[in-house]
This record gives structure tokens, sequence and C-alpha cells, in this order.
């Protein structure tokens, strides 16, 4: 972890109903079962969903706004050793990503040894492909994760061909759940590292099992990335 002093996650994608949301909630549930300082900021000022999950751990901040802007990137940059999350609103994806280049935040997040990761959803649209393309070129040295929300967009059977197309060098994959039991991951008052650690009784148990076997690949996957990148960073690599 040298050199590190917080790691920054954009959950991010330009189109709708893409799972961005869901992914910066599980990263943040990933992330308090943990025990790791965590924080969030949902970029939505209308219908904040990701900071309905966590009121007291997310600030919800409108980039279109000097003071949002002022409130989200200060933030950021603080070397304090605590994971940031940000979903970023789809309909605010140009002007938040234009802001960062605006005011030089990935170079000025280097030099404080902070390096944002972008955790890019895919989708099987071209202007999709053609943002994280963009991304890449602006940026071709950050670390970026396609995301595949296989519930919120599927892709079908040229799912791996799609996603190959994208400049990632990481992939996460968000399986689909039953109905019944997408209604009640629906619930703000249900958190995820919690049930994890005392499912509630007050669910069927065939929720309670769908459920985990729905999470723990995904704890899997976030812990998987983070093992790869503190071996990339330790100093015995070097």
């Amino acid at each position: 972890m040298a050199g590190r002093s917080g790691d920054v996650f954009i959950v991010c994608s330009c189109s709708a109903r893409a799972g961005v949301s869901t992914t910066a909630r599980l990263l943040t549930d990933y992330r308090l079962f943990s025990r790791s300082p965590v924080v969030g900021f949902d970029t939505d000022p209308h219908e904040p969903r990701y900071g309905a999950f966590f009121p007291d751990l997310v600030t919800t901040v409108d980039v279109g706004d000097i003071k949002g802007q002022i409130a989200l990137f200060d933030s950021l940059l603080a070397r304090d050793g605590t994971t940031k999350i940000v979903d970023v609103w789809h309909r605010g994806f140009q002007r938040f990503f234009a802001t960062v280049q605006e005011i030089g935040f990935v170079e000025e997040g280097r030099r404080n040894g902070i390096e944002p990761i972008l955790l890019f959803h895919a989708d099987a649209s071209e202007a999709a492909l053609a943002s994280a393309q963009s991304l890449n070129a602006t940026w071709p040295e950050l670390p970026m994760v396609v995301v595949h929300n296989e519930g919120a967009r599927p892709l079908g059977p040229k799912a791996s061909d799609i996603l190959r197309r994208y400049p990632a060098k990481h992939k996460f994959v968000v399986s689909a759940l039953p109905g019944a039991v997408v209604n009640i991951l629906d619930d703000p008052s249900l958190s995820l590292w919690r049930f994890l650690q005392a499912p509630p009784t007050n669910i069927s148990i065939v929720v309670r099992a769908a459920l985990k076997s729905w999470i723990v690949p995904i704890f899997t996957q976030f812990k998987s990335f983070e093992l790869r990148r503190d071996l990339e960073s330790s100093d015995y690599l070097r």
C-alpha cells in the first residue's frame, strides 16, 4: 500500500439504469464488512439513491454548483487513509469529468498519493463504449474496471465480445437477482454487511440464501482486486 493515502472509486456510466448506485452500495458495504474507513458522495441532487442507503456516510453534492464541486473534490484529495466512493449520476456524467479535467484533479491526486479508479458500467450502446474510450484517451494511465450488471444491463450472448472492446484491464460482474430478492434489496434499511454478519430472521430462509449467494461472489471480486493492487504497489515487486 506504499504511497497510497486512500482509494478513490469513481463509479459511473453515461447511461441511465446501468447499476451505478448498486455498485457504489456494494463497494461501501464491502468496505464496512472489511472494517475499513469509507465515505461516499452521491452526485444526484434530486433523487440520491446511493445516499439513501448510508445517510450517515454519504454526502449528496451537486457537481453543477461550485459549492458542490468544492465539497466533493477537496474531500477526495484529503490524505486521511479513508476510501472515497463517488456515485456519478448519468445526467451529471459530462459535467463531472469536465470538472475533473478543468481542475487537474487526477494530476493533483497523484501528487498527494491518490489515484482514482474508474468503475465504468458497460452496456451494449456505442455511446457507452465511446465514453469509456474517451476517458481512457484523456487519462490513459488511470485504472479502469468495466462493470457488467447483468440485471440492470443484460448484454446477452455477445457479452464477452462487448466487454472485450472496453479499455479496461479488470472486470466486475454483478449477477442478476430474482424479482422477490430485488424487492428486498431496494429497502434502504437493509444493510448488506450486517446481513452477512447476522442474517435477519424476518426474511425467508430461501431469500436469505439467494441474497447471500449473490453478495459473496461480488465481495470476493472486490477482495481479489484489492489484493492485486496491493501486490502491484509492493516494494518487493519493484
